[in-house]
């Protein structure tokens, strides 16, 4: 052991020398192959004291900039402030600038006098406003934004000021359409739980309609029902300007479950905006859910009396009801539940204003106590149609509809009929494409039912 010792010894005196001759900065790696070619026992370092190297000191200038320029600078730097607000009807100008949290009598002057700004804000609920303000509170640039009803696009009138004053322009932008997700459970009522999911009541009726085939809304929902949707949202400059279509939808209602999806082919979709909205809304394994008849003459509303024996609040006794009453307010449209003929429209008896319609397959509908009649005898309507407004004119006691099927010219209960389906068979050909988008609306569906779960918990 002595002898191996003795000998890497000998070798580390003469790398060491070698080293030495060579460079000295390379004494401490000569001396670590030595330790690591022998198998090593610890490896030293040799290398200098850093304590022991030269230091070199560097000398920099520096100019600093005249304090009364860094002063004016400072003065002259402006903050934009941007601030967002939702119009109110009872805005006016001075009111709505001040929650902007903007003092600035010329601003308010220009708004109240400029009348394409005047008519943009004031006295518009709803319109998403946003403005730059400088740091003194004082208006830069106004924009408002709104979407016309059942337009691909949206407007914009923006208010900016200039070196003469305010200007206002007006500018229309395309809508965007983004999916958004949404679940939530009943408790009380639909709306109250699409209210607390935060879903548009748009989205809440058109669910109501998509089901309204298999689900009486009015009368068979359950504590503990559960619902997904998955809809459009329709946005400009990325502010959400209103709900568009549902895209799919899942109902549990009493333990059992429906599904629906839109589809529109798009093999048969063009350019036109019209060609795009000629889907309709079939289960996710291809069942048409297209009614002959909707099921009501109302986007939603409460059923007061349905097609039963009632005691008659005019008549003072017992009668058959030959129909089913909406309440609603003045004023609220009334639609054709299907596509027909205008047979009547005008005053009759106790009905008041009242419009007949008649359908296919002998079928006819009875629209009464109008306070509006938007069609006239002989006129073709479509489904969904608005064909005039609820009132309470003939022997009504207040604002409501009164909506009778007959068949043959017998009464029907209008509830029951509204559920038969219309023959709508897709083709072989048309079959893969729809596949491909259930499969996704399944997983959508799948998604937003995660979500309630995770809120729930």
């Amino acid at each position: 052991m002595i002898h191996g010792f003795t000998a890497i010894a000998g070798q580390f005196l003469a790398a060491a020398t070698q080293a030495l001759v060579l460079h000295p900065k390379r004494i401490s790696a000569a001396i670590a192959a030595i330790f690591l070619s022998a198998g090593g026992f610890a490896v030293a370092s040799l290398a200098p004291d850093a304590a022991d190297l030269p230091v070199h000191q560097v000398l920099e200038s520096v100019e600093t900039q005249p304090l009364q320029e860094q002063i004016d600078q400072l003065e002259n730097h402006a903050f934009r402030l941007y601030r967002s607000e939702l119009t109110r009807s009872t805005d006016t100008a001075v009111s709505l600038l001040k929650r902007l949290g903007i003092d600035d009598p010329a601003a308010a002057a220009h708004l109240r006098s400029d009348p394409v700004a005047r008519q943009a804000l004031l006295g518009r609920a709803g319109r998403n406003v946003t403005a730059e303000v400088a740091d003194g509170n004082t208006l830069l640039k106004l924009s408002v934004r709104w979407s016309p009803d059942d337009s691909s696009n949206f407007k914009r009138v923006v208010v900016e000021k200039t070196t003469l004053g305010f200007k206002t322009a007006v500018e229309t932008a395309p809508l965007t359409a983004s999916a958004r997700l949404a679940s939530g459970t009943i408790q009380t009522s639909l709306f109250a739980a699409t209210d607390d999911a935060r879903i548009p009541d748009p989205v809440a009726v058109q669910l109501a309609e998509i089901f309204s085939g298999d689900i009486d809304f009015h009368r068979a929902l359950r504590k503990g029902d559960r619902f997904s949707v998955v809809y459009e949202s329709l946005e400009g400059d990325g502010e959400p300007m209103r709900s568009g279509r549902v895209l799919s939808a899942e109902f549990v209602n009493n333990g059992k479950t429906y599904q629906a999806m839109w589809f529109n082919d798009p093999s048969t979709m063009g350019p036109d905006a019209a060609s795009r909205t000629k889907g309709a809304y079939y289960t996710l394994d291809g069942q048409s859910l297209k009614r002959s008849l909707l099921a009501s003459p109302m986007e939603f509303s409460r059923v007061t009396s349905g097609f039963k024996m009632r005691f008659h609040p005019i008549l003072q006794k017992w009668i058959a009801h030959q129909g089913v009453d909406y309440a609603a307010p003045t004023g609220t449209p009334v639609r054709s539940v299907g596509e027909g003929v205008v047979e009547f429209a005008g005053v009759q008896n106790g009905y008041g204003n009242v419009i007949y319609i008649g359908h296919r397959d002998n079928k006819s509908t009875v629209y009464a106590h109008l306070s509006r009649i938007d069609v006239k005898r002989g006129q073709s309507v479509g489904q969904s149609e608005v064909i005039g407004a609820v009132g309470s004119t003939g022997w009504a006691t207040g604002p409501h509809l009164h909506f009778e099927l007959r068949i043959n010219g017998v009464y029907h209960d209008p509830s029951t009929i509204a559920q038969q389906v219309e023959s709508s068979p897709m083709s072989a050909a048309v079959k893969p494409v729809f596949d491909r988008f259930a499969a996704s609306a399944r997983q959508q569906l799948a998604a937003a039912t995660t979500m309630r779960q995770v809120t729930t918990q």
